[in-house]
């Protein structure tokens, strides 16, 4: 048993080293990389300001309850 978890720990060490090594010298791959992390604070960055109108209506809504409820 002992001998099998450690070929699997070395196999996936070696696969693993491979696959890294191949993404991170791949031009195509760094590209895709960029422009999803672009994307991501593209994404970010609209529902940042999404929520920050969101929550200036909520407080316009909540004033115009307690004046509504005045009258």
């Amino acid at each position: 048993m002992a001998g099998g978890n450690f070929m699997h720990r070395v196999l996936s060490y070696v696969v693993n080293e491979v696959v890294v090594n191949g993404l991170a010298n791949s031009p195509t791959f760094q590209r895709f990389a960029v422009r999803t992390a672009k994307r991501i604070e593209d994404v970010s960055a609209l529902a940042a300001k999404k929520r920050q109108e969101l929550s200036e209506q909520m407080k316009d809504l909540s004033k115009n309850l307690e004046s509504f409820k005045k009258q």
